[in-house]
């Protein structure tokens, strides 16, 4: 028995609830919206996710990579294919 509720992230198949999807905000967002995504797939508020970011990019400096990675990574609401995933193929459709 399938149920169903507005809310995406809370579809249940049989009493489990379906994984969220990481994807970068759309609306929502400052610089390239990494933080709203990384806060809606954990459910947790996107102050406390953009202040460990910046304690990350402060004490280890790993936070810019990172957030670099995931920018270039995870696809923003309603896009198909990531930053990097767009760029390799547009990489490819010119070599052909």
């Amino acid at each position: 028995m399938n149920t169903t509720t507005a809310d995406a992230g809370s579809v249940t198949v049989a009493g489990r609830p379906q994984a969220r999807q990481l994807r970068r905000s759309g609306h929502d967002k400052m610089l390239p919206g990494v933080a709203d995504g990384i806060a809606r797939c954990l459910d947790a508020d996107v102050t406390l996710v953009r202040v460990s970011i910046a304690a990350l990019v402060l004490f280890t400096g790993a936070g810019v990579a990172l957030y670099a990675a995931a920018w270039l990574l995870v696809p923003e609401d309603g896009a198909d294919q990531s930053v990097a995933a767009a760029w390799i193929a547009g990489r490819r459709d010119r070599v052909r």
